[in-house]
């Protein structure tokens, strides 16, 4: 059975007011049939980015709340759970971005969506998070995915996307972050490049890292736009990282959030410049990148 067929399933079941636009009222039972089906389908199908979305909504647990209380506690964050900014191509000036400086937050983030071809605008919206301020987190952490990429300096490869679900789960502790981190690395076990480099330095640079730089759940992204990268990246505590970039945007094995296949957003348009740490040679195949949970 599709996801969405039993979304609809449960919707005809329950007849209790949304919460917010898309909610979908879940039961104990029915959060933990989803969560099981969700992540057995992610296995066998890992480009079913409404499921691994799924998963990561009903496996939340206690972390959602915990993350709110982070950001009632920093006034950045108790700004952002106020204001409830939104981050895709309506909301941000993406043109206003690119004339920004070299240096700036802002430009280095239009940088990096050009030159890994992502696009922000493939989010899934939250549907299983019966809260609204918590499935607002949800959304929040989803749409600022990009944006620890991009402040780390990680490209979109597969070994990048682990590493940043590493740094994700020491830094917000979100255990899809922990799912991704574990079932991940079955997709590389075979490149003994890859896997080392993986494990001896990404890594524990993520874990390290994650553990001890500012939870970056209360940064308000959009409000820094202008700021110095490296003054941003010193004000987190983010130390320069291990990053590789392949030579081109074509040879990028792209990859998102998503659990097991961690495969990134539709390509976009575009090609930018941005420099980043020692290059990497390894070649991967390029094919159509499947959708982003």
């Amino acid at each position: 059975m599709s996801l969405r067929r039993l979304g609809a399933n449960i919707r005809s079941i329950h007849t209790q007011t949304p919460a917010y636009p898309g909610h979908i009222q879940l039961n104990a039972f029915e959060n933990a049939f989803l969560a099981v089906g969700s992540a057995v389908v992610s296995l066998m199908n890992p480009y079913r980015a409404d499921l691994i979305a799924a998963l990561g909504e009903t496996t939340a647990g206690s972390s959602l709340p915990k993350l709110r209380d982070i950001m009632l506690a920093n006034p950045e964050g108790r700004q952002i759970l106020k204001d409830r900014p939104r981050i895709n191509t309506r909301t941000v000036d993406m043109d206003a971005l690119a004339r920004l400086p070299a240096n700036t937050w802002g430009r280095t983030y239009i940088n990096w969506l050009e030159r890994t071809g992502v696009t922000p605008d493939s989010r899934e919206p939250v549907h299983y998070i019966n809260d609204p301020e918590l499935a607002y987190v949800m959304q929040r952490y989803r749409e600022c995915h990009d944006l620890y990429h991009c402040i780390t300096n990680f490209s979109v490869n597969v070994e990048s996307e682990l590493a940043v679900k590493y740094f994700e789960f020491a830094n917000l502790g979100l255990p899809l972050a922990a799912i991704s981190a574990i079932g991940g690395p079955l997709r590389i076990l075979s490149n003994a490049k890859k896997r080392d480099r993986l494990f001896s330095e990404y890594v524990p640079w993520a874990l390290k890292t994650g553990s001890t730089s500012r939870c970056l759940i209360s940064v308000y992204w959009e409000k820094r736009w202008e700021q110095d990268v490296e003054e941003l990246r010193r004000e987190l505590g983010i130390v320069d990282s291990p990053a590789r970039w392949p030579k081109s945007k074509k040879t990028l094995d792209v990859d998102s959030d998503a659990s097991f296949n961690l495969a990134n957003s539709n390509p976009g348009p575009g090609s930018g410049s941005q420099s980043g740490n020692e290059t990497d040679n390894t070649s991967h195949a390029p094919g159509t990148v499947p959708p982003i949970g």
